[in-house]
């Protein structure tokens, strides 16, 4: 009887927690619905100012050109083809960046943090690469590998890697210390610390890792096609500023804006089901 008298006090109590938590969803869904809409309504509005200026000649439209003829020039590549070829490979060049970049990356701060004396010994030099402009090391690259797609990604390679190794690394060395004395004391290896309460502790750090490097990779492969490349939308930018075709220029910058903001969307993504699976 008083297990009945305690489930009947129990349901009302579970309902209202869970009403509560409804609203609580809703009220969560209608702010996130506030805000694309504000986004989408500052951005018709930078648009519309953009496309007015042109017309009303505020701006130059040589230099500035306007939305509906960077729309037009889109249209116009899209539909002759031109554009395919140099969206492919920049897009290929700058997955293959993005990939090679978190993985290298990742190890190199797996093998620091294995080594004390290692971690001593390249720190200076991992803050003093991190600090050089990369596009300075472009003709180096370009020496070593080729005007090519082989420099680009060195290039781009330049940018992700140190930059992964210290996020991951800083975030080995961010690890509460009492996990690995509780391994240490059940007499745990050094092993069985890195798997056990480095690598799970350190896990969403890694996954956040992947949107930094959207931007990084994007940023060494246009550099990279500043410099060497005859084809991709580095390319055209540079082409554009050539024959004083700034419409191009801007076409191709917002091209880079839509696909680059598609890539980190989808980096998102992936990490929402990454980390979902861990809990």
């Amino acid at each position: 009887m008083d297990e009945a008298m305690s489930k009947g006090k129990a349901g009302p109590k579970s309902a209202w927690i869970e009403e509560k938590w409804r609203e609580h969803l809703r009220i969560k869904r209608r702010g996130s619905r506030l805000v694309l809409a504000t986004q989408l309504l500052l951005l018709a509005v930078l648009i519309g100012l953009w496309e007015l200026a042109g017309r009303l000649g505020w701006v130059d439209v040589l230099i500035f050109s306007y939305p509906s003829k960077v729309g037009g020039q889109i249209l116009k590549d899209v539909l002759n083809g031109e554009l395919w070829p140099h969206l492919a490979a920049t897009v290929g060049e700058t997955a293959v960046g993005f990939l090679l970049g978190t993985l290298v990356g990742t190890l190199l701060a797996v093998l620091i943090w294995w080594s004390p004396f290692l971690s001593r010994v390249l720190d200076p030099y991992m803050v003093v690469f991190n600090s050089m402009p990369k596009v300075a090391l472009g003709p180096i690259f370009i020496v070593l590998f080729g005007a090519g797609f082989t420099a680009i990604v060195i290039t781009t390679l330049s940018i992700t890697v140190i930059v992964t190794t210290l996020v991951v690394y800083n975030s080995f060395n961010e690890v509460d210390g009492n996990y690995i004395k509780v391994i240490r004391t059940f007499g745990g290896n050094r092993r069985d610390v890195f798997m056990k309460a480095i690598l799970p502790a350190s896990f969403p750090a890694i996954v956040s890792t992947l949107k930094v490097n959207v931007g990084m990779a994007w940023v060494g492969v246009i550099v990279g096609e500043f410099l060497v490349a005859k084809i991709g939308l580095g390319y055209l930018i540079v082409y554009g500023f050539q024959v004083f075709n700034f419409t191009l220029v801007l076409a191709s910058l917002v091209i880079i804006a839509v696909v680059a903001t598609g890539m980190y969307q989808l980096v998102v993504y992936v990490e929402r089901i990454l980390l979902k699976e861990r809990r």
